[in-house]
């Protein structure tokens, strides 16, 4: 098995690339109680400095602290992964005993434009860098979007969240005044 890495632009979050499907929705993990179903990402989580483990449909996605080192950090998730997989594990430990509850509030026509537009053109875009977006809310002209993975914490977010994400809903939507992370 072989398992590429690739940068992201966030200095503290790596995208490893194991050729295989990881999850079928994003799932970001920053403690061992949230990794409860995943023994892979409590195992990666055990690792001094890492802060948060991010799976997306075929990646998954480390976040560290800054006192550790990507040269010695990377080649420990490399190891952890590649037993897991070549022993034939999956990334969960059996399905996951409590989907997410979605709300049964019905959402309005803004609403639905805007989780559209998230879906087709922001969430694919995002998943290249190794991070994921999900709608939260729209209140008052403020939608609420959740930034996951690389997303979470990166330098850049702020200005990928005005410049690129609040720009084009503004365009489409013209309701939309403003994006917040939250």
């Amino acid at each position: 098995m072989f398992i590429q890495t690739q940068d992201t632009p966030n200095p503290n979050a790596v995208k490893f690339l194991p050729s295989r499907s990881i999850a079928d929705k994003p799932e970001y993990f920053t403690s061992k109680k949230d990794a409860k179903n995943s023994f892979l990402a409590r195992k990666i989580l055990s690792i001094k400095g890492v802060e948060g483990v991010f799976f997306g449909h075929d990646f998954v996605t480390v976040s560290k602290n800054d006192e550790i080192n990507w040269a010695i950090l990377k080649s420990e998730v490399i190891m952890i992964m590649m037993d897991h997989f070549v022993s034939g594990l999956e990334p969960y430990d059996s399905i996951k005993a409590e989907e997410k509850k979605i709300s049964n509030v019905p959402l309005s026509e803004i609403e639905k434009q805007i989780i559209e537009i998230i879906e087709t053109k922001v969430r694919p875009a995002v998943a290249q860098d190794g991070g994921d977006i999900i709608y939260n809310s729209f209140e008052d002209g403020v939608v609420k979007l959740e930034l996951k993975g690389a997303c979470s914490g990166c330098p850049s977010s702020t200005i990928t969240l005005k410049n690129g994400i609040e720009s084009m809903l503004k365009y489409y939507i013209p309701e939309v005044k403003e994006v917040e992370a939250v």
